[in-house]
């Protein structure tokens, strides 16, 4: 190491680790899927009606999701394991699955969005 390869070194910030990977690369760390999801999800097949499952794939910054939506629009989303997982899951609750990255989302779930922002706007007039 030459004499100023210390100075040069020396203004950098040092970190070592799960930090300087993710400062690295710019991911971040994501939550995996546990079992507190899938009761979720379970909870939600079980009490609503014309549930449809949108797997979505794993992206930079979140992993596999499954998007489960009512008939009305209402909807949920969790982190599940693998998409195989979530097609299964599915399949195992009679609910037919679909890879949102082919279909894209149901216009239900935006109808359904706007349908609740613009009721949180009318509360807030009142």
């Amino acid at each position: 190491m030459g004499f100023l390869d210390r100075f040069r070194r020396g203004s950098r910030t040092k970190m070592s680790g799960p930090a300087r990977d993710a400062a690295r690369t710019g991911s971040t760390r994501v939550r995996a899927a546990d079992k507190v999801d899938e009761q979720h999800l379970r909870a939600f097949v079980e009490s609503k009606r014309g549930v449809e499952g949108f797997v979505e794939p794993r992206t930079a910054v979140s992993e596999v999701t499954l998007l489960l939506v009512a008939f009305d629009g209402e909807w949920t989303r969790r982190r599940v394991p693998s998409i195989n997982w979530a097609h299964d899951f599915c399949n195992k609750h009679q609910v037919p699955s679909y890879d949102a990255g082919l279909v894209g989302i149901p216009q239900r779930m935006r109808e359904y969005n706007s349908r609740i922002k613009q009721q949180r706007r009318q509360q807030g007039l009142q």
